[in-house]
C-alpha cells in the first residue's frame, strides 16, 4: 500500500477487515465462546481430563482470536480521528505516530488475513511434528535439536501449549529424532508448509579444523487424529517394543521399562513415546501418533490418485524448502516463496512468522491453480 494516501489505505483496510470478519463469523465465535464458558463452569467437566483440557484450550483460543479482531477494528476506527486531530493542530509528531500505527495495522491485518486462507479438511487441527536428523553426522543431530528448539520457541511466543512425546538423543550431541504436538486450533494448517528438508550451512563446532559443514534435517507435520477419524489398524501388523526411557548421555528418566516403540510392519512407520511414567499411557500416546501418521499417509495417497486422474504430477512439500546459512554470510531463505531474512539468530529463536505466512499464501495459490 506504499504511496497511497492514508484515507485510501484506511478504506482498503476497512474492506479487508470486513471480509475477514465475515469469513471468521464473529457472531458464531461469540456463540461458541458462550457455550464453552458454560461447559467450563460445569464441575463435572474435570472428571474427563482430556475433554476438559480440550474445552479450555478451545475457549482460550476463541477468546484470543475474537479479542484480536475486535481490537483491530477498534484501532482502525480510532485512526481517522487521530489523523483528523493531527491535521487540525498541524502536529507533525502526532501525524508521524498515526503513520506508524497505520503501518502496524497493515501488517496485523495482513497476518490475520492468512488465517482465512486455511480451509483444508484438517487445517483446523492441532499439529503433530516429527524432526529427524538426516545427512551431516553429528552436525545434523545438533541441527535437528536446534530446529526442535526453534519450533518450541515459536509456539511459546504465540502462547501455544506443546507436549514432547519422544526424543531420541544422539551419542555425541544433538538428537536423532523428536516428536511433539502443538496443541492449538489451526496449528496443522499453520505449520503444514514447514514439512520438508531444512538445510544448514555453518562452520562446524565439532570440526577441530574449523571447516564449513552442510547439514540436513527433515520435518514431518501431520494433523492430530480426532474421535471422528477412522483409521483401521490390525494389531497383528504391529511390533511393540518396550524399553527404558533415557535422556541426554543415557541418563535414566526412570527405572522401569515404560517407554514404548511401535512398528507398523506394512508401512514401515515407527513411532515412540517415553514422556509418561506408565507403559500403558505411552502405548496409548504412541498409538495416537501412529494413527495420525497413517491418516496423513491415506490422505496423501488419495491426493496422489486424484492428481494422477487429472494427469498432474504429485503435489508434495516434502523437498528441500529452506536454507539457513551462517557462513560465509548470514541469511535464511525459503526456496519456494523467496522470503529471506538476514538475522538467522532471530529465526532460530522462533521468529518464523514471515516464512509461515508467505508459505500459506503460496500453498493456497498452488492449490487454487491445481483445482
Amino acid at each position: 500500500m506504499a504511496g497511497i494516501e492514508p484515507e485510501e489505505q484506511l478504506k482498503e483496510l476497512g474492506s479487508t477487515l470486513a471480509g475477514i470478519e465475515q469469513v471468521l463469523d464473529l457472531d458464531g465465535m461469540r456463540r461458541d465462546i458462550a457455550e464453552l464458558r458454560e461447559q467450563s463452569a460445569d464441575p463435572d467437566l474435570w472428571n474427563d481430563q482430556e475433554r476438559a483440557q480440550s474445552v479450555t484450550r478451545r475457549l482460550s483460543y476463541l477468546e484470543s482470536e475474537l479479542g484480536k479482531v475486535e481490537g483491530l477494528r477498534q484501532r482502525l476506527n480510532d485512526l481517522p480521528v487521530m489523523y483528523g486531530m493531527a491535521a487540525e493542530e498541524g502536529d507533525e509528531d502526532v501525524r508521524k505516530e498515526c503513520d506508524e500505527e497505520l503501518a502496524s495495522l497493515v501488517k496485523a491485518i495482513q497476518a490475520l488475513e492468512v488465517r482465512t486462507l486455511m480451509s483444508g479438511e484438517y487445517d483446523s487441527r492441532e499439529a503433530l511434528v516429527t524432526i529427524n536428523a538426516q545427512a551431516g553426522g553429528v552436525d545434523a543431530a545438533d541441527w535437528a535439536e536446534q530446529l526442535q528448539r526453534m519450533y518450541l520457541r515459536w509456539a511459546e511466543r504465540h502462547g501455544y501449549p506443546t507436549e514432547v512425546y519422544d526424543t531420541s538423543y544422539a551419542e555425541e550431541a544433538g538428537i536423532k529424532s523428536t516428536t511433539f504436538t502443538v496443541k492449538a486450533p489451526y496449528a496443522y494448517g499453520t505449520l503444514r508448509g514447514e514439512h520438508g528438508t531444512h538445510r544448514l550451512v555453518r562452520i562446524s563446532p565439532f570440526d577441530n579444523q574449523g571447516r564449513r559443514q552442510t547439514s540436513f534435517a527433515g520435518l514431518d507435520v501431520v494433523p492430530v487424529v480426532e474421535q471422528s477419524d477412522h483409521v483401521e489398524i490390525d494389531e497383528s501388523e504391529l511390533r511393540i517394543d518396550v524399553y527404558r526411557s533415557s535422556g541426554p548421555g543415557g541418563q535414566g528418566v526412570n527405572t522401569t521399562d515404560s517407554a514404548v516403540r511401535i512398528t507398523h510392519i506394512p508401512s514401515g512407520i515407527v513411532v515412540s513415546c517415553q514422556n509418561e511414567r506408565s507403559q500403558l499411557q505411552n502405548k496409548a500416546t504412541a498409538m495416537n501418533v501412529l494413527q495420525a501418521k497413517l491418516l496423513e499417509r491415506k490422505r496423501q495417497e488419495e491426493a496422489d490418485k486424484m492428481s494422477a486422474l487429472r494427469g498432474e504430477g504429485t503435489s508434495s512439500w516434502g523437498t528441500q524448502i529452506r536454507n539457513y546459512v551462517l557462513h560465509p554470510y548470514q541469511i535464511v531463505k525459503d526456496l519456494r516463496t523467496g522470503v529471506e531474512v538476514g538475522n538467522p539468530t532471530a529465526v532460530l529463536d522462533g521468529d518464523i512468522d514471515d516464512f509461515i505466512e508467505a508459505e500459506i499464501r503460496w500453498m493456497r495459490q498452488q492449490e487454487t491453480a491445481a483445482s
